[in-house]
């Protein structure tokens, strides 16, 4: 068991308000272990979803003015990209840490995503118990997402959001920057582990 090793002063590089240098401070303080958290964690969420999964870390490349609010490394089943596939997520923004599941609308299978997710609604809303998540569609980047009891009707709303035409679903569990300096690897796979249910979904 290791700390995942980030510090305050990485969290604080989403503060900087000019594009250069926010990049600059990704590429030289947050990505790098992003790449090595990628490489460390991918043999136990390969084992945990029971199938490859291969991490890629953001790249950022279409953004040449407005500074990213977040950046991270996506795990997901393709060697060659992960947007156009559910895969988990791990998220470093001024705010804290977050391991999430995401579809963005570059998946051509949502709808079958969405149709899965609707029908399986009760059954997560008894996996999921008293647990929170967080919901990442909407959220200010410095601070942490709103946090919801996942009921049935929760899965319900995020099946009608998914089957949209841009629709989408990123839900997730999120640290704040002073209790994400703390978390040590189990802590994050343990919270990986708790949404894979929502992993399975995109991947049936």
């Amino acid at each position: 068991m290791a700390n995942i090793g980030f510090t305050r002063e990485d969290f604080e590089v989403f503060g900087i308000p000019t594009f250069p240098e926010r990049m600059r401070g990704i590429k030289e303080h947050v990505r790098p272990k992003l790449i090595a958290l990628g490489e460390d964690l991918q043999p136990a969420l390969k084992k945990l979803a029971k199938s490859d999964v291969f991490p890629h870390v953001a790249q950022h490349v279409r953004r040449t003015v407005n500074p990213p609010p977040e950046t991270w490394v996506a795990f997901g089943p393709s060697a060659r990209g992960y947007k156009k596939y559910g895969h988990f997520g791990l998220v470093v923004s001024r705010g804290g840490l977050h391991t999430r599941i995401v579809v963005k609308d570059e998946a051509p299978d949502r709808a079958q995503m969405a149709k899965l997710l609707l029908d399986r609604a009760d059954a997560l809303a008894e996996v999921f118990g008293k647990q929170t998540v967080a919901r990442y569609d909407r959220w200010d980047y410095a601070g942490m997402p709103e946090f919801v009891k996942p009921t049935a009707d929760f899965w319900r709303k995020a099946a009608e959001v998914l089957a949209k035409k841009t629709g989408g679903l990123d839900v997730g569990v999120g640290w704040p920057a002073e209790r994400a300096v703390k978390l040590t690897d189990k802590q994050v796979l343990a919270a990986f582990a708790a949404l894979l249910p929502l992993y399975e979904i995109t991947r049936s």
